[in-house]
Protein backbone atom coordinates (compact mmCIF):
# COMPACT_ATOMS: atom_id res chain seq x y z
CA UNK A 1 0.00 0.00 0.00
CA UNK A 2 1.24 3.33 -0.72
CA UNK A 3 0.82 6.82 1.19
CA UNK A 4 -1.71 8.16 -1.63
CA UNK A 5 -4.08 8.42 1.44
CA UNK A 6 -4.63 10.43 4.87
CA UNK A 7 -3.37 9.07 8.12
CA UNK A 8 -5.43 8.16 10.88
CA UNK A 9 -3.22 7.88 13.86
CA UNK A 10 0.33 9.22 13.92
CA UNK A 11 3.63 8.39 16.69
CA UNK A 12 7.60 8.00 15.49
CA UNK A 13 7.83 4.43 16.48
CA UNK A 14 5.61 1.33 16.25
CA UNK A 15 6.28 -1.98 17.33
CA UNK A 16 4.42 -5.31 15.78
CA UNK A 17 4.31 -7.47 18.44
CA UNK A 18 4.49 -7.94 22.15
CA UNK A 19 7.17 -10.94 23.13
CA UNK A 20 10.70 -10.14 24.78
CA UNK A 21 12.02 -8.53 21.52
CA UNK A 22 8.89 -6.02 21.24
CA UNK A 23 8.44 -5.05 24.39
CA UNK A 24 12.55 -4.02 25.07
CA UNK A 25 11.94 -2.26 21.78
CA UNK A 26 9.31 -0.07 22.77
CA UNK A 27 10.98 0.82 26.41
CA UNK A 28 14.12 1.77 24.23
CA UNK A 29 12.39 3.69 22.03
CA UNK A 30 9.80 5.24 24.19
CA UNK A 31 13.47 6.27 26.37
CA UNK A 32 14.85 7.51 23.49
CA UNK A 33 12.43 10.09 23.33
CA UNK A 34 9.96 8.37 20.30
CA UNK A 35 6.34 8.64 20.56
CA UNK A 36 5.73 4.78 20.76
CA UNK A 37 2.81 2.92 20.15
CA UNK A 38 2.75 -1.47 20.41
CA UNK A 39 0.20 -3.46 18.11
CA UNK A 40 -0.45 -7.04 18.89
CA UNK A 41 -2.84 -9.17 16.96
CA UNK A 42 -3.80 -11.35 19.86
CA UNK A 43 -5.87 -10.37 22.61
CA UNK A 44 -3.22 -11.48 25.33
CA UNK A 45 0.26 -9.90 24.93
CA UNK A 46 3.31 -11.35 25.85
CA UNK A 47 4.02 -13.92 22.58
CA UNK A 48 5.89 -17.07 22.61
CA UNK A 49 8.20 -15.35 25.42
CA UNK A 50 5.17 -15.59 28.11
CA UNK A 51 5.17 -19.78 27.18
CA UNK A 52 9.08 -19.89 27.32
CA UNK A 53 11.20 -21.00 30.25
CA UNK A 54 12.49 -16.84 30.09
CA UNK A 55 16.05 -17.41 29.78
CA UNK A 56 18.62 -14.78 28.18
CA UNK A 57 21.78 -15.77 26.94
CA UNK A 58 24.05 -12.54 26.78
CA UNK A 59 27.81 -12.47 27.57
CA UNK A 60 29.36 -10.35 29.95
CA UNK A 61 26.10 -8.86 31.34
CA UNK A 62 25.93 -7.31 34.15
CA UNK A 63 24.47 -10.01 36.43
CA UNK A 64 27.11 -12.69 35.25
CA UNK A 65 29.37 -9.86 36.06
CA UNK A 66 28.38 -9.18 39.57
CA UNK A 67 28.82 -12.95 40.04
CA UNK A 68 32.59 -12.83 39.03
CA UNK A 69 31.82 -13.93 35.26
CA UNK A 70 33.23 -11.29 33.54
CA UNK A 71 33.78 -12.59 29.81
CA UNK A 72 36.79 -11.24 27.43
CA UNK A 73 35.12 -10.11 23.95
CA UNK A 74 37.94 -12.47 22.35
CA UNK A 75 36.34 -15.35 24.22
CA UNK A 76 32.92 -14.46 23.53
CA UNK A 77 33.36 -14.23 19.34
CA UNK A 78 35.87 -17.65 19.08
CA UNK A 79 32.52 -19.59 20.78
CA UNK A 80 30.43 -17.30 18.33
CA UNK A 81 32.67 -18.12 15.60
CA UNK A 82 32.77 -22.09 16.32
CA UNK A 83 29.07 -22.36 17.19
CA UNK A 84 27.98 -19.76 14.13
CA UNK A 85 30.13 -20.19 11.12
CA UNK A 86 29.97 -17.99 8.98
CA UNK A 87 26.35 -18.37 8.45
CA UNK A 88 25.52 -15.30 10.27
CA UNK A 89 26.98 -11.67 8.83
CA UNK A 90 30.01 -11.03 10.74
CA UNK A 91 28.78 -7.95 11.44
CA UNK A 92 25.33 -8.98 12.63
CA UNK A 93 27.41 -11.20 15.58
CA UNK A 94 29.65 -8.25 16.44
CA UNK A 95 25.99 -6.25 17.00
CA UNK A 96 25.03 -9.13 19.27
CA UNK A 97 28.32 -9.10 21.60
CA UNK A 98 28.78 -5.33 21.62
CA UNK A 99 25.38 -4.34 22.24
CA UNK A 100 24.09 -7.00 24.49
CA UNK A 101 25.70 -5.98 27.61
CA UNK A 102 24.77 -2.37 27.01
CA UNK A 103 21.19 -3.42 26.90
CA UNK A 104 20.57 -5.21 29.80
CA UNK A 105 22.36 -2.35 31.91
CA UNK A 106 19.53 -0.36 30.19
CA UNK A 107 17.02 -2.41 31.08
CA UNK A 108 18.49 -2.19 35.00
CA UNK A 109 18.68 1.79 34.23
CA UNK A 110 15.05 2.12 34.06
CA UNK A 111 13.77 1.32 37.43
CA UNK A 112 12.98 -1.43 39.96
CA UNK A 113 11.53 -3.81 37.80
CA UNK A 114 13.81 -5.75 35.29
CA UNK A 115 16.07 -7.65 37.62
CA UNK A 116 17.95 -10.93 37.00
CA UNK A 117 19.47 -14.20 38.34
CA UNK A 118 22.21 -16.22 37.30
CA UNK A 119 21.07 -19.62 36.29
CA UNK A 120 24.00 -20.99 37.97
CA UNK A 121 26.21 -23.28 35.95
CA UNK A 122 23.90 -23.71 33.34
CA UNK A 123 26.64 -24.86 30.39
CA UNK A 124 26.75 -23.21 27.19
CA UNK A 125 24.94 -25.62 24.85
CA UNK A 126 28.65 -26.11 23.30
CA UNK A 127 30.96 -26.10 26.10
CA UNK A 128 33.66 -28.14 24.61
CA UNK A 129 34.19 -25.38 21.63
CA UNK A 130 36.49 -22.44 21.71
CA UNK A 131 35.58 -19.82 24.32
CA UNK A 132 32.83 -22.06 25.58
CA UNK A 133 31.81 -22.21 28.96
CA UNK A 134 30.68 -24.93 31.31
CA UNK A 135 29.75 -22.61 33.80
CA UNK A 136 27.07 -20.68 31.38
CA UNK A 137 25.91 -17.64 30.13
CA UNK A 138 22.65 -17.82 31.04
CA UNK A 139 20.53 -15.69 33.39
CA UNK A 140 16.44 -15.55 34.17
CA UNK A 141 14.09 -12.86 35.65
CA UNK A 142 13.88 -12.90 39.53
CA UNK A 143 10.24 -14.33 40.39
CA UNK A 144 7.57 -11.69 40.00
CA UNK A 145 4.33 -10.85 41.37
CA UNK A 146 1.80 -10.41 38.49
CA UNK A 147 -0.58 -8.65 40.85
CA UNK A 148 1.85 -5.18 40.09
CA UNK A 149 -0.11 -5.55 36.81
CA UNK A 150 -3.44 -4.69 37.68
CA UNK A 151 -5.85 -4.47 35.07
CA UNK A 152 -3.00 -6.20 32.43
CA UNK A 153 -2.81 -9.17 34.54
CA UNK A 154 -5.41 -11.02 32.95
CA UNK A 155 -4.59 -9.86 29.47
CA UNK A 156 -0.93 -11.69 29.82
CA UNK A 157 -0.78 -14.86 27.59
CA UNK A 158 -1.21 -17.67 30.26
CA UNK A 159 1.79 -20.64 30.17
CA UNK A 160 1.16 -23.53 28.65
CA UNK A 161 1.18 -25.57 32.19
CA UNK A 162 -0.77 -24.21 35.13
CA UNK A 163 1.09 -24.57 38.28
CA UNK A 164 -0.70 -25.31 41.75
CA UNK A 165 -1.83 -22.34 44.02
CA UNK A 166 1.19 -20.19 44.79
CA UNK A 167 4.10 -22.49 43.72
CA UNK A 168 6.26 -20.93 41.53
CA UNK A 169 9.62 -22.51 40.52
CA UNK A 170 12.92 -20.85 38.68
CA UNK A 171 15.13 -22.73 36.22
CA UNK A 172 18.02 -22.55 38.63
CA UNK A 173 15.90 -24.59 41.45
CA UNK A 174 13.95 -26.84 38.86
CA UNK A 175 17.75 -28.20 37.93
CA UNK A 176 17.46 -29.29 42.04
CA UNK A 177 13.80 -30.22 41.97
CA UNK A 178 14.54 -32.75 39.18
CA UNK A 179 16.36 -34.49 41.92
CA UNK A 180 13.97 -34.22 44.51
CA UNK A 181 14.30 -38.40 44.67
CA UNK A 182 18.09 -38.21 44.36
CA UNK A 183 20.15 -35.76 46.46
CA UNK A 184 19.54 -33.33 49.88
CA UNK A 185 19.98 -30.24 47.73
CA UNK A 186 16.70 -31.23 45.56
CA UNK A 187 14.86 -32.43 48.93
CA UNK A 188 15.40 -29.00 50.32
CA UNK A 189 14.91 -26.96 47.28
CA UNK A 190 11.09 -29.13 47.54
CA UNK A 191 10.51 -28.04 51.00
CA UNK A 192 11.55 -24.53 50.18
CA UNK A 193 9.14 -24.21 47.09
CA UNK A 194 6.63 -25.41 49.16
CA UNK A 195 6.97 -23.25 52.03
CA UNK A 196 7.11 -20.32 49.73
CA UNK A 197 4.14 -21.04 48.00
CA UNK A 198 1.77 -21.46 51.54
CA UNK A 199 3.56 -18.18 51.99
CA UNK A 200 2.73 -16.71 48.68
CA UNK A 201 -0.95 -17.72 49.03
CA UNK A 202 -0.97 -16.22 52.40
CA UNK A 203 0.02 -13.02 51.12
CA UNK A 204 -2.34 -13.11 48.19
CA UNK A 205 0.62 -12.51 46.29
CA UNK A 206 0.39 -13.84 42.54
CA UNK A 207 3.81 -15.46 42.00
CA UNK A 208 5.35 -16.16 38.18
CA UNK A 209 8.36 -17.14 37.36
CA UNK A 210 10.43 -18.00 33.82
CA UNK A 211 9.10 -16.52 30.31
CA UNK A 212 5.73 -15.32 32.81
CA UNK A 213 7.91 -12.81 34.83
CA UNK A 214 9.83 -11.54 32.08
CA UNK A 215 7.06 -10.37 29.86
CA UNK A 216 5.57 -9.24 33.06
CA UNK A 217 8.58 -7.27 34.49
CA UNK A 218 8.51 -5.78 30.77
CA UNK A 219 4.84 -5.01 30.53
CA UNK A 220 5.14 -3.15 33.68
CA UNK A 221 8.36 -1.03 32.83
CA UNK A 222 6.88 -0.22 29.02
CA UNK A 223 3.37 0.59 31.26
CA UNK A 224 4.78 2.72 33.61
CA UNK A 225 6.93 4.22 30.23
CA UNK A 226 3.88 5.47 29.08
CA UNK A 227 3.69 3.35 25.81
CA UNK A 228 -0.11 2.41 24.86
CA UNK A 229 -0.31 -1.44 24.02
CA UNK A 230 -3.38 -1.94 21.66
CA UNK A 231 -4.02 -5.59 21.52
CA UNK A 232 -6.84 -7.73 19.30
CA UNK A 233 -4.75 -5.31 16.39
CA UNK A 234 -3.65 -7.29 13.72
CA UNK A 235 -1.34 -6.04 11.00
CA UNK A 236 -2.51 -5.99 7.61
CA UNK A 237 -0.17 -4.40 5.68
CA UNK A 238 3.32 -2.10 5.67
CA UNK A 239 2.43 1.46 4.01
CA UNK A 240 5.06 2.36 1.83
CA UNK A 241 6.01 5.73 -0.09
CA UNK A 242 6.99 6.14 -4.24
CA UNK A 243 10.73 5.17 -3.01
CA UNK A 244 9.75 1.73 -1.23
CA UNK A 245 10.82 3.34 1.98
CA UNK A 246 7.90 2.27 4.65
CA UNK A 247 6.18 5.33 6.26
CA UNK A 248 3.32 3.60 8.16
CA UNK A 249 1.44 0.45 8.31
CA UNK A 250 -2.29 -0.52 8.50
CA UNK A 251 -4.12 -2.19 11.34
CA UNK A 252 -7.04 -3.71 12.07
CA UNK A 253 -8.44 -2.43 15.38
CA UNK A 254 -12.31 -2.43 16.51
CA UNK A 255 -13.46 -3.80 13.42
CA UNK A 256 -11.98 -1.12 11.44
CA UNK A 257 -8.91 -0.39 9.15
CA UNK A 258 -7.25 1.81 10.92
CA UNK A 259 -3.61 3.81 8.83
CA UNK A 260 -0.77 4.60 11.20
CA UNK A 261 2.14 7.02 10.47
CA UNK A 262 5.54 5.68 11.60
CA UNK A 263 7.43 8.80 11.48
CA UNK A 264 10.71 6.67 12.42
CA UNK A 265 10.19 3.29 11.45
CA UNK A 266 8.22 -0.02 11.91
CA UNK A 267 9.84 -2.51 14.04
CA UNK A 268 8.37 -6.29 13.13
CA UNK A 269 8.39 -8.20 16.13
CA UNK A 270 5.71 -10.05 15.73
CA UNK A 271 6.86 -14.08 16.01
CA UNK A 272 7.60 -16.48 13.06
CA UNK A 273 5.67 -19.07 10.46
CA UNK A 274 5.74 -22.09 13.15
CA UNK A 275 1.32 -22.09 13.29
CA UNK A 276 1.38 -21.73 9.65
CA UNK A 277 0.44 -24.77 7.80
CA UNK A 278 1.62 -23.48 4.45
CA UNK A 279 4.87 -22.05 5.18
CA UNK A 280 5.89 -24.96 7.03
CA UNK A 281 4.73 -26.96 4.39
CA UNK A 282 6.66 -24.23 1.42
CA UNK A 283 9.97 -23.70 3.29
CA UNK A 284 10.79 -26.27 6.69
CA UNK A 285 13.00 -29.25 5.53
CA UNK A 286 11.25 -32.79 5.43
CA UNK A 287 10.73 -34.38 8.64
CA UNK A 288 10.00 -30.45 10.08
CA UNK A 289 7.07 -30.08 8.48
CA UNK A 290 4.53 -31.50 10.25
CA UNK A 291 3.34 -28.83 13.27
CA UNK A 292 4.36 -30.10 16.88
CA UNK A 293 5.17 -26.43 17.57
CA UNK A 294 4.59 -25.32 21.55
CA UNK A 295 5.52 -21.60 19.68
CA UNK A 296 2.18 -18.88 20.08
CA UNK A 297 -1.12 -20.33 18.18
CA UNK A 298 -0.82 -16.92 16.90
CA UNK A 299 2.78 -16.94 14.86
CA UNK A 300 1.66 -17.24 11.71
CA UNK A 301 4.26 -15.22 9.94
CA UNK A 302 2.52 -12.06 9.40
CA UNK A 303 5.53 -10.03 10.09
CA UNK A 304 7.92 -12.25 7.19
CA UNK A 305 4.80 -11.91 4.55
CA UNK A 306 4.26 -8.22 5.16
CA UNK A 307 8.25 -7.82 5.04
CA UNK A 308 8.38 -9.80 1.80
CA UNK A 309 5.55 -8.04 -0.07
CA UNK A 310 7.68 -4.39 0.51
CA UNK A 311 11.12 -5.83 -0.68
CA UNK A 312 12.53 -7.80 2.13
CA UNK A 313 15.19 -10.85 1.57
CA UNK A 314 14.19 -13.97 3.49
CA UNK A 315 17.21 -16.07 5.25
CA UNK A 316 17.33 -19.43 7.40
CA UNK A 317 13.32 -20.45 5.96
CA UNK A 318 14.22 -23.79 6.03
CA UNK A 319 15.20 -24.38 9.59
CA UNK A 320 13.72 -23.56 13.33
CA UNK A 321 14.13 -23.86 17.35
CA UNK A 322 14.11 -27.45 17.10
CA UNK A 323 12.99 -29.47 20.34
CA UNK A 324 12.47 -33.29 20.62
CA UNK A 325 8.71 -32.92 21.69
CA UNK A 326 5.41 -35.10 22.41
CA UNK A 327 2.03 -34.15 22.37
CA UNK A 328 -0.17 -34.96 25.15
CA UNK A 329 -4.16 -36.61 24.43
CA UNK A 330 -5.07 -33.37 25.56
CA UNK A 331 -3.12 -31.01 22.37
CA UNK A 332 -0.56 -29.88 24.48
CA UNK A 333 2.60 -29.99 23.75
CA UNK A 334 5.58 -31.09 26.04
CA UNK A 335 9.65 -30.72 25.40
CA UNK A 336 12.36 -32.57 26.36
CA UNK A 337 14.58 -30.86 27.66
CA UNK A 338 15.90 -32.64 31.51
CA UNK A 339 14.39 -36.16 30.10
CA UNK A 340 16.96 -36.54 28.06
CA UNK A 341 19.62 -37.07 30.63
CA UNK A 342 17.50 -39.49 32.35
CA UNK A 343 20.45 -41.89 32.98
CA UNK A 344 18.30 -44.76 32.76
CA UNK A 345 17.30 -44.24 29.40
CA UNK A 346 17.81 -44.55 25.36
CA UNK A 347 16.18 -42.85 22.34
CA UNK A 348 15.65 -45.25 19.33
CA UNK A 349 14.65 -45.27 15.69
CA UNK A 350 12.64 -47.53 13.66
CA UNK A 351 15.26 -50.21 13.73
CA UNK A 352 15.61 -50.15 17.24
CA UNK A 353 18.85 -48.58 17.42
CA UNK A 354 20.12 -45.46 18.97
CA UNK A 355 21.23 -42.85 16.35
CA UNK A 356 22.97 -40.06 18.23
CA UNK A 357 24.09 -38.45 21.93
CA UNK A 358 20.27 -38.61 23.38
CA UNK A 359 21.23 -35.49 26.04
CA UNK A 360 22.88 -33.61 23.24
CA UNK A 361 21.48 -29.58 22.76
CA UNK A 362 17.92 -30.31 21.41
CA UNK A 363 18.44 -28.57 18.19
CA UNK A 364 21.61 -30.45 17.60
CA UNK A 365 19.47 -33.60 18.30
CA UNK A 366 16.57 -32.99 16.27
CA UNK A 367 19.31 -31.93 13.39
CA UNK A 368 20.81 -35.72 13.74
CA UNK A 369 17.06 -36.72 13.68
CA UNK A 370 16.51 -35.13 10.38
CA UNK A 371 19.51 -35.71 8.64
CA UNK A 372 19.29 -39.34 9.17
CA UNK A 373 15.18 -39.66 8.54
CA UNK A 374 14.95 -41.31 12.00
CA UNK A 375 11.04 -42.06 12.14
CA UNK A 376 9.65 -43.11 14.37
CA UNK A 377 11.46 -42.24 17.16
CA UNK A 378 11.13 -44.11 21.04
CA UNK A 379 11.93 -42.82 24.44
CA UNK A 380 12.86 -45.84 26.06
CA UNK A 381 13.34 -46.30 29.99
CA UNK A 382 12.45 -48.11 33.49
CA UNK A 383 10.58 -48.75 36.37
CA UNK A 384 13.34 -47.22 38.17
CA UNK A 385 13.81 -44.23 36.26
CA UNK A 386 10.43 -43.40 37.01
CA UNK A 387 10.58 -43.97 40.62
CA UNK A 388 13.69 -41.45 40.37
CA UNK A 389 12.88 -38.51 38.08
CA UNK A 390 10.04 -36.60 36.54
CA UNK A 391 8.93 -37.43 32.95
CA UNK A 392 6.79 -35.11 30.81
CA UNK A 393 5.61 -33.19 33.77
CA UNK A 394 4.59 -36.46 35.91
CA UNK A 395 6.93 -36.50 39.29
CA UNK A 396 8.19 -39.66 40.66
CA UNK A 397 5.33 -41.83 42.72
CA UNK A 398 2.92 -40.45 40.32
CA UNK A 399 1.47 -42.72 37.76
CA UNK A 400 1.49 -41.86 34.23
CA UNK A 401 -1.90 -40.50 32.84
CA UNK A 402 -4.21 -43.74 31.67
CA UNK A 403 -4.76 -41.77 28.41
CA UNK A 404 -1.50 -41.51 27.33
CA UNK A 405 -1.84 -45.73 27.32
CA UNK A 406 -4.73 -45.41 25.70
CA UNK A 407 -3.95 -43.36 22.99
CA UNK A 408 -1.04 -45.17 21.63
CA UNK A 409 1.45 -42.19 22.98
CA UNK A 410 3.05 -44.71 25.60
CA UNK A 411 3.57 -47.95 26.22
CA UNK A 412 4.28 -50.52 29.33
CA UNK A 413 5.98 -54.50 29.51
CA UNK A 414 7.77 -56.13 31.56
CA UNK A 415 10.30 -57.05 29.33
CA UNK A 416 12.02 -54.84 26.49
CA UNK A 417 11.71 -57.57 23.83
CA UNK A 418 7.52 -57.26 24.91
CA UNK A 419 7.93 -53.35 24.54
CA UNK A 420 9.80 -53.90 21.52
CA UNK A 421 6.72 -55.59 19.99
CA UNK A 422 4.12 -53.91 21.29
CA UNK A 423 6.52 -50.72 19.64
CA UNK A 424 6.90 -51.64 16.31
CA UNK A 425 10.53 -52.78 16.19
CA UNK A 426 12.55 -55.94 16.30
CA UNK A 427 12.94 -57.24 19.28
CA UNK A 428 15.82 -58.62 19.28
CA UNK A 429 17.90 -55.01 18.03
CA UNK A 430 16.18 -53.32 20.66
CA UNK A 431 17.75 -55.96 23.28
CA UNK A 432 20.89 -55.69 22.10
CA UNK A 433 20.61 -51.70 21.82
CA UNK A 434 19.74 -51.85 25.36
CA UNK A 435 22.90 -54.14 26.58
CA UNK A 436 25.70 -52.40 24.49
CA UNK A 437 23.78 -49.09 26.22
CA UNK A 438 24.41 -50.66 29.67
CA UNK A 439 27.82 -51.82 28.98
CA UNK A 440 29.00 -48.40 28.40
CA UNK A 441 26.73 -46.99 31.92
CA UNK A 442 28.83 -49.73 34.04
CA UNK A 443 32.24 -48.65 32.12
CA UNK A 444 31.42 -44.94 32.21
CA UNK A 445 31.48 -44.00 28.74
CA UNK A 446 29.32 -43.89 25.64
CA UNK A 447 31.87 -45.25 22.83
CA UNK A 448 29.09 -44.82 20.09
CA UNK A 449 28.14 -40.99 20.52
CA UNK A 450 29.51 -40.02 23.62
CA UNK A 451 26.70 -39.38 25.76
CA UNK A 452 27.70 -37.42 28.86
CA UNK A 453 31.03 -36.32 27.73
CA UNK A 454 30.17 -32.82 27.55
CA UNK A 455 29.29 -30.69 30.65
CA UNK A 456 26.00 -30.03 29.16
CA UNK A 457 24.63 -33.12 28.68
CA UNK A 458 25.15 -33.90 32.50
CA UNK A 459 23.49 -30.28 33.39
CA UNK A 460 20.14 -32.28 34.10
CA UNK A 461 22.05 -35.78 34.94
CA UNK A 462 22.41 -37.73 38.19
CA UNK A 463 25.07 -36.10 40.49
CA UNK A 464 24.73 -39.19 42.48
CA UNK A 465 25.85 -41.45 39.47
CA UNK A 466 29.54 -42.04 38.30
CA UNK A 467 28.26 -41.07 34.73
CA UNK A 468 25.49 -38.60 35.40
CA UNK A 469 23.22 -39.23 32.22
CA UNK A 470 24.39 -43.11 31.92
CA UNK A 471 22.63 -46.14 34.34
CA UNK A 472 22.10 -50.02 33.43
CA UNK A 473 18.48 -50.10 32.15
CA UNK A 474 17.30 -53.29 33.86
CA UNK A 475 14.42 -53.02 36.00
CA UNK A 476 10.97 -53.41 34.79
CA UNK A 477 8.58 -52.61 34.10
CA UNK A 478 9.90 -50.54 31.04
CA UNK A 479 7.96 -47.66 28.77
CA UNK A 480 8.52 -45.98 25.58
CA UNK A 481 7.00 -42.90 24.59
CA UNK A 482 6.51 -42.21 21.14
CA UNK A 483 8.63 -38.72 20.29
CA UNK A 484 7.94 -36.05 17.62
CA UNK A 485 9.86 -33.44 15.79
CA UNK A 486 8.66 -30.32 18.05
CA UNK A 487 10.20 -26.77 17.84
CA UNK A 488 9.91 -23.62 19.76
CA UNK A 489 9.58 -21.38 17.13
CA UNK A 490 11.30 -21.46 13.25
CA UNK A 491 14.63 -19.49 12.81
CA UNK A 492 14.11 -17.99 9.57
CA UNK A 493 12.76 -14.48 8.52
CA UNK A 494 13.26 -11.21 7.64
CA UNK A 495 17.00 -10.32 6.14
CA UNK A 496 19.01 -7.57 8.68
CA UNK A 497 22.04 -5.66 9.09
CA UNK A 498 23.64 -4.59 12.33
CA UNK A 499 21.23 -1.53 13.25
CA UNK A 500 18.24 -4.30 12.52
CA UNK A 501 17.43 -2.56 9.36
CA UNK A 502 15.93 -5.09 7.15
CA UNK A 503 17.90 -5.80 4.06
CA UNK A 504 17.09 -6.19 0.25
CA UNK A 505 18.29 -9.06 -1.66
CA UNK A 506 20.96 -6.89 -3.26
CA UNK A 507 21.91 -6.07 0.37
CA UNK A 508 19.84 -2.01 0.21
CA UNK A 509 18.22 -1.43 3.12
CA UNK A 510 14.12 -1.36 3.25
CA UNK A 511 14.25 2.43 5.00
CA UNK A 512 11.77 2.72 7.77
CA UNK A 513 11.40 -0.92 8.18
CA UNK A 514 13.23 -3.04 11.36
CA UNK A 515 12.73 -6.65 12.29
CA UNK A 516 13.73 -8.43 15.42
CA UNK A 517 13.07 -11.49 17.23
CA UNK A 518 11.74 -15.06 15.26
CA UNK A 519 10.50 -12.36 12.40
CA UNK A 520 14.56 -11.87 11.44
CA UNK A 521 16.71 -14.58 10.84
CA UNK A 522 18.44 -15.79 13.53
CA UNK A 523 21.82 -14.48 14.55
CA UNK A 524 22.29 -18.09 15.86
CA UNK A 525 22.26 -19.50 12.42
CA UNK A 526 21.39 -23.16 12.45
CA UNK A 527 22.74 -23.92 16.03
CA UNK A 528 22.19 -22.60 19.48
CA UNK A 529 24.69 -21.44 21.27
CA UNK A 530 23.06 -21.67 24.80
CA UNK A 531 19.78 -20.94 27.26
CA UNK A 532 17.96 -18.01 26.35
CA UNK A 533 19.44 -17.59 22.56
CA UNK A 534 16.25 -17.05 21.26
CA UNK A 535 15.40 -14.44 24.11
CA UNK A 536 18.56 -12.67 24.05
CA UNK A 537 19.22 -11.72 20.79
CA UNK A 538 15.01 -10.48 20.30
CA UNK A 539 16.04 -7.94 23.26
CA UNK A 540 19.52 -6.38 22.04
CA UNK A 541 18.05 -6.43 18.14
CA UNK A 542 15.06 -5.05 19.40
CA UNK A 543 16.98 -2.13 21.32
CA UNK A 544 19.39 -1.54 18.98
CA UNK A 545 16.84 -0.53 16.39
CA UNK A 546 15.12 1.17 18.52
CA UNK A 547 17.66 3.39 18.90
CA UNK A 548 18.98 3.64 15.68
CA UNK A 549 15.41 4.51 14.95
CA UNK A 550 15.64 7.29 17.43
CA UNK A 551 19.17 8.50 16.22
CA UNK A 552 17.80 9.08 12.54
Amino acid sequence: MSTNETWDHEVDFVVVGSGCGGLTAALAARKGGLETLIVEKASVYGGTTALSGGGIWIPNNPTLRREGLADSRQDVRRYLDAVVGDRVPSANIDAFIDHGPAMMEFLESTGPHLRFQWCTDYSDYHPEKPGGRARGRSVEPLPFDLKLLGDDEKLLRPAALATPAGLYITSKEFVKLNMVMRTWAGRRAALATGWRAVKSVLLRRHMETLGQALIGRLRLAVKEAGVPLWLDSPMRELVTDDTGAVRGLLVRKGGTDVRIRARRGVLLASGGFEQSTQMRKQYLREGGKDNYSAGSVDNTGDGIVAGEKVGAALDLMDDAWWMPSFRRPDGIMHVLVSERSIPRSIIVDQSGRRFTNEAAPYVTFVHEQIAGRHDPVWFVFDGKAKNRYQFGGVMPGQKFPQSWFESGLMHRADSIEQLATDIGVPPSQLSETVSRFNGFARSGRDADFGRGDSAYDNYYGDPTLPSPTMDVIDSGPFYAVRMQVGDLGTKGGLAYNEHAQVLRADGSVVDGLYATGNTASAVMGNDYAGAGATIGPAMVFGYIGARHAAAG
